[in-house]
């Protein structure tokens, strides 16, 4: 059973509230008798009261984060720079999966709100179309951020990136390199990433004046993974034979999916075919060939998501208005074996 402030300041002949101020170091307590009382709540398993702080302060200091899918590494180093923020500041963090569902995204939602959490931090599902459930929180006053699938209609701060130039970028880079006939593996029609990401290669088409055909563009299901990329590669194969000589893909999972097809296959990346990927995760430096990629910087995404959402707390409990943020995160080319 665990000790209360009272009983650490009965044991040592001191008020309550001296107990407590030496439990947060405040600087009119003694280091003498900051070491007495730290010494003693951890004999006694002094465990603060966390339900009385929030009704003291109405802050609850718990976050809650809602991410599509936990299994990518692009989410994972999200997560760890969430965490590393969140906890330096003293806030628990709620991590819920979406799963890619709309449905599940609102419970989620209605979930963190009856938990009385001081702020939310979303990615959008790629099945979110209805925003109801955004504005819900808005309307509620709770600070919410959205990261890296975000919905442009909504007025509140975000943290991207530039998805649409980063893919003008790596497919500019194909075509200098000398490749022409570049098909596109992307995303579903409504994740905004996925529709910047394709608008990025098609305006880098017709900016080096290689006319667009709407025939090398596969379009992968909601969860774009390596299962899609396979197929996507063999639809390719099928319909276009060897008349290809590059691949852009929506993420690293679809381009090695492709990789792997066109293996398979009996084609040789990159001498028969370049595939380039996007978000450089884990497996895309030690995957044979390597998979050359844009480096989409989760950590930071992460971390500077949650510092925003705190400084958005901090404002509505001080009182201040808040105003909307779009940072955008820089991203760069990884160039590895496959191109």
């Amino acid at each position: 059973m665990s000790g209360s402030l009272k009983q650490i300041a009965e044991m040592l002949n001191i008020s309550v509230s001296t107990v407590s101020k030496a439990l947060k170091d405040y600087e009119d307590v003694s280091e003498k008798t900051k070491d007495k009382v730290k010494q003693l709540a951890t004999e006694l398993n002094y465990v603060p009261n966390t339900f009385a702080v929030t009704l003291r302060t109405h802050r609850s200091k718990i976050i809650g984060v809602i991410i599509p899918t936990a299994v990518h590494h692009f989410f994972s180093k999200i997560i760890d720079g969430i965490v590393k923020v969140a906890e330096s500041k003293g806030y628990l963090v709620i991590l819920l999966q979406s799963n890619e569902k709309e449905d599940l995204e609102k419970k989620q939602i209605d979930l963190l709100l009856n938990k009385g959490v001081d702020g939310i931090l979303i990615s959008l599902s790629n099945e979110t179309k209805s925003l109801v459930h955004i504005e819900k929180v808005k309307a509620s006053g709770v600070p919410i951020v959205l990261f890296d699938k975000v919905a442009k209609s909504i007025k509140c701060s975000k943290v991207v990136i530039d998805d649409k130039k980063a893919a003008y970028d790596a497919v500019s880079y194909l075509i200098k390199k000398g490749f022409k006939r570049i098909a596109n593996f992307r995303g579903g029609l409504n994740p905004q990433n996925s529709i910047d990401r394709f608008l990025g290669y098609k305006k880098a088409l017709e900016d080096h004046k290689i006319k667009f055909d709407k025939s090398l563009v596969y379009i992968c299901n909601s969860n774009a993974d390596f299962e899609d990329g396979y197929a996507s590669a063999e639809k390719l194969l099928k319909e276009h034979s060897t008349s290809i000589d590059a691949v852009f893909a929506v993420t690293d999972l679809v381009a090695i999916g492709a990789i792997k097809c066109f293996q398979t296959n009996g084609l040789s990346v990159p001498s028969d075919i370049a595939v380039l990927g996007f978000s450089n995760w884990f497996m895309s430096s030690i995957v044979t060939p390597s998979l050359s990629t844009v480096n989409q910087p989760a950590y930071e995404m992460g971390f500077k998501a949650v510092e925003i959402l705190i400084d958005e707390i901090d404002n509505k409990y001080n009182k201040v208005k808040s105003e909307n943020q779009k940072l955008i995160i820089s991203t760069d080319l990884i160039i590895r074996e496959s191109t």
